[in-house]
């Protein structure tokens, strides 16, 4: 059996993850660290704690002494990478931080592999020809986009957020040591994900929550920013074509052709609430618009094209679905409390 580590896994992308993973694959051991920050909840993972070939070890990637024992001790073969500071805002307040576990954390990650799997740049040890790093990043790597075009993987990068450089940066890293150790690597950048588990600073949970709640929906500037929206199963299950058939030292965008602005997600909210639990006034009464976010990106959008073609993966979720299912995860953690 196989050690798969995977980095994060108790945030919102990485705890829908890796309960799919470990479900799916019964020959991989699947070793989840995570530090277990604001962001982190283990009670996201109650499905897989009785799983013989599962564990969970909380441990922060900037600590290079601890990631080294945990590969010499569980012979770690494959990273499954999604540890990141990840929120937009925190990184205007503290850019610092997001340095350190992006950037240095990432760094940490791909020398300990690269030492634990390498005798020499390019030269695999016995048993490790085929061990993979997959580096899970970001769209906001590429800057924003005006009201027609997408992003490729030939977009040239213009973060525009301390966030979206230590994301830039990581990414650059890992194709470092791809081209200059020969490392086999592979990286991931998907648009604005939403679903089950996510985190309660993000837009839609904050919106969910607080339309039940009964206080304001907090829309930046006029609402008019586009995202494209992918529900975060779908990407769970892109990361898994691409780590097995992904192209060594190759780049694969992950999107759902499902572009909304903000202000059309707390419409969409508003009205599924207005017939679900239904109040004397519309719950769009509650939109109100605060100051924008500095440095705001306009629009976001993806050409998955080559992930579809080369390795035959689409969204499966609509958007229309998929918030569906989102709405009522949200209505069972929030609602149910309050009645």
């Amino acid at each position: 059996m196989k050690t798969v580590l995977v980095t994060g896994g108790a945030g919102f992308i990485g705890s829908n993850f890796v309960p799919y993973f470990v479900d799916k694959y019964s020959d991989y051991f699947i070793l989840n660290l995570d530090a277990l920050t604001y962001a982190g909840n283990l009670s996201n993972l109650t499905e897989v704690v009785s799983k013989e070939n599962y564990k969970f070890v909380q441990g922060d990637i900037r600590d290079v002494k601890m990631i080294t024992q945990l590969f010499e001790q569980y012979d770690i073969q494959h990273v499954i990478h999604f540890a990141a500071e990840s929120h937009v805002d925190n990184s205007i307040k503290n850019p610092s931080l997001f340095a350190e576990t992006n950037v240095l954390g990432t760094l940490n990650l791909l020398e300990t592999a690269r030492n634990h799997w390498q005798s020499t740049p390019f030269q695999y040890k016995e048993g490790y020809q085929k061990s993979r790093f997959l580096h899970v990043s970001t769209d906001e790597v590429y800057g924003t986009l005006g009201k027609v075009g997408y992003f490729t993987e030939n977009t040239p990068y213009a973060p525009n957020s301390p966030y979206s450089a230590s994301k830039a940066s990581s990414d650059m890293i890992v194709r470092s040591y791809f081209h200059t150790y020969g490392l086999n690597v592979v990286t991931t950048n998907c648009s604005n994900n939403y679903g089950p588990k996510q985190h309660d600073e993000k837009l839609i949970p904050t919106l969910i929550r607080n339309a039940i709640k009964g206080n304001i929906l907090p829309i930046y500037g006029s609402g008019k920013n586009i995202r494209d929206w992918l529900y975060v199963e779908d990407h769970c299950k892109a990361i898994d074509l691409v780590f097995h058939n992904g192209q060594l030292g190759d780049t694969y965008l992950v999107g759902g052709k499902n572009e909304r602005t903000n202000l059309e997600i707390a419409y969409t909210i508003c009205e599924y609430l207005d017939k679900r639990i239904p109040k004397t006034s519309s719950y769009k009464e509650l939109i109100q618009f605060v100051e924008d976010r500095h440095g705001h990106d306009f629009r976001y959008a993806i050409d998955a094209h080559k992930l579809e073609n080369e390795i035959n993966w689409i969204a499966e979720e609509t958007f229309e679905t998929g918030i569906v299912k989102t709405i009522e995860w949200y209505i069972e953690k929030y609602w149910k409390k309050d009645v």
